[in-house]
């Protein structure tokens, strides 16, 4: 349980350290001519293992079992894939006076990611929620943003994602469904290797997430994408995730209070239907949006920081209410198994 409570004085997410440092990298020596076609393939090889992995972790059957309760996964997940695209798409009205239309393609794409499973169940477990509904909630999101997210950037995004077609639609089914789909049919057979090995295999689909990144930074680079991107912008484009995270954070908790949920789901409901995963969102990113990515991918990695640091003061909080020490539920066996890729959050 410890290790996956993450130290309330560490201000930054180490992992997000490790990210600037690869666009930084990828900002001095970015990848051209060959070299930029073997991180290309190589990103391409990097991200189909990735959802691989996601398939072969994910627990069906517990996913399965978690199905009687019902009410409190069908509203976490109408907050990641209904409510959050729609205040998206109400994102538009800002554009150009406050966010440029690459900034706010990136925005709306965030609204689209699946939810995170290990920092929700971290947080959950925190503030002494329903850790067992964080776990399920989490890979029911993680299961359904794998089919979900991209058909509805296909839609919501058409042709500015990245020129949506047949062929990329094609290219997102082999890229993403198909390995992930192959991950979990293999998984009764490889399942208790990627258990034992959890460790080492979180490294390396952590260390190909940073690939998938410095290729998408260096793309971006050789292309001269950065160059439309201001300071000021940038500093618009925090007010408004800003005010993304505050709006979700409170239609999840006091929208959960009205339908009727106990003091434990709604800790649940908020922290697993507040919060996107960079984890799933980056290597996505990469396929949908090709040379853009860069600049798509850049309010998710914003959007991260901010969530984590928000939800482990809201989480902190939440563990000294007067009501936790009467409502505190057993945290399920499986909790490990909620982890997502590599431990990423």
């Amino acid at each position: 349980m410890k290790r996956l409570h993450r130290p309330s004085w560490l201000p930054i997410d180490p992992y997000i350290v490790l990210l600037i440092g690869v666009v930084a990298v990828a900002a001095l020596l970015p990848a051209r001519d060959t070299a930029a076609q073997v991180v290309s393939g190589a990103s391409t090889a990097a991200i189909a293992f990735l959802f691989f992995l996601y398939g072969a972790r994910l627990s069906t059957r517990e996913a399965l079992d978690g199905l009687r309760h019902w009410r409190l996964h069908v509203t976490v997940l109408a907050c990641t894939f209904l409510v959050f695209p729609l205040l998206g798409l109400a994102a538009r009205a800002l554009v150009p006076t406050v966010l440029t239309q690459p900034l706010y393609q990136g925005l709306l794409f965030l609204t689209l990611v699946p939810s995170t499973i290990q920092s929700s169940i971290a947080f959950t477990s925190i503030a002494r929620g329903n850790v067992p509904a964080a776990i399920c909630a989490g890979s029911f999101s993680s299961l359904v943003g794998v089919v979900l997210t991209p058909l509805l950037a296909a839609v919501l995004l058409g042709g500015d994602g990245g020129g949506f077609s047949g062929r990329s639609l094609l290219t997102i089914v082999l890229q993403l469904l198909v390995p992930f789909v192959a991950g979990q049919v293999l998984r009764r057979w490889i399942g208790g290797f990627v258990a034992r090995h959890r460790k080492v295999l979180g490294l390396v689909d952590r260390g190909a997430i940073l690939l998938v990144v410095y290729a998408a930074f260096s793309e971006g680079m050789v292309r001269g994408v950065w160059h439309r991107v201001s300071p000021a912008r940038l500093g618009a484009l925090l007010g408004v995730e800003a005010v993304l995270l505050a709006v979700m954070l409170a239609l999840t908790w006091y929208g959960a209070r009205a339908l009727g949920f106990g003091r434990a789901d709604r800790i649940a409901i908020q922290f697993a239907g507040s919060k996107k995963s960079l984890a799933a969102g980056l290597p996505m990113a990469g396929v949908l949006f090709g040379a853009q990515a860069s600049l798509a991918v850049l309010p998710l990695m914003l959007f991260h920081q901010m969530q984590l640091m928000v939800c482990a003061v809201i989480a902190k909080r939440r563990s000294r209410d007067p009501e936790a020490r009467r409502e505190t539920p057993a945290v399920g066996a499986g909790l490990a198994s909620g982890r997502g890729p590599g431990g990423a959050p």
